[in-house]
């Protein structure tokens, strides 16, 4: 079966061209020019939203809020022509799972929900995980041992690198805001400035070059597939 797609954009133009680009990749693509549709068909859950912030009627904030009330776990990329960095944080505080800021080419959202599609329904991984052990390609990590190698060769990481690399491995695609990493990685009592999150980062980056953290701006950090 086809991934279901529901498409919301007041646009008509740009919301026939996306449609058609999505039902080339095979999608079922169903597509809605107003917040209002699109309210009434959440409920049939798709495997796939993309939403356009700015509509005429219920704008898409209000929409997450509810396709998130009734499937937490269902993938949403918002697109929006407003501030970039504003709508960004916004909407991944409120659950979105990727961002495209317009004007943007429609072949780039096609690449952006095949690795979306991907990385949630588990259709390619890179990640394997057995027992203790994940296997991120080229590095394997041994959560037990705190040990991470490449090709047999053991990378040196200090304590806070080790962990830091183990919760992204663990939660490949999902964003964390500085705050967050700095609760999960230093501890709930620590007390300082997030920046030591990016420089954590930086020195992971340097070491383990062929993994893929992104960076939010203005919110965090994410781990991709490679």
């Amino acid at each position: 079966m086809p991934y279901r797609i529901y498409l919301v954009e007041d646009e008509q133009n740009l919301n026939q061209l996306l449609a058609t680009y999505l039902q080339n990749e095979g999608w079922d693509v169903t597509s809605f020019l107003n917040g209002g549709d699109a309210r009434q068909a959440i409920a049939r859950q798709p495997d796939l939203w993309v939403l356009d912030i700015m509509l005429p009627d219920v704008d898409g904030y209000q929409l997450i809020r509810e396709i998130k009330a009734q499937a937490p776990d269902v993938p949403v990329i918002f697109i929006s022509a407003r501030d970039a960095e504003l709508d960004r944080v916004i909407g991944l505080e409120m659950g979105s799972d990727d961002y495209l800021p317009k004007p943007f080419l429609p072949r780039e959202l096609v690449i952006r929900v095949k690795r979306l599609l991907n990385r949630v329904y588990n259709v390619v991984s890179n990640a394997v995980e057995a027992g203790n052990v994940l296997h991120i390609a080229p590095y394997t990590i041994d959560e037990t041992k705190r040990i991470v190698t490449r090709d047999g060769q053991e990378i040196e990481l200090t304590s806070k690198e080790f962990d830091l690399l183990l919760l992204y491995a663990k939660n490949q695609g999902q964003a964390f805001a500085r705050e967050q990493i700095l609760r999960r990685v230093w501890g709930e009592d620590y007390f300082g400035t997030d920046r030591v999150v990016d420089d954590l980062v930086r020195r992971v980056r340097k070491k383990m070059p062929e993994l893929r953290i992104e960076t939010i701006y203005g919110y965090g950090y994410r781990m991709v597939q490679i």
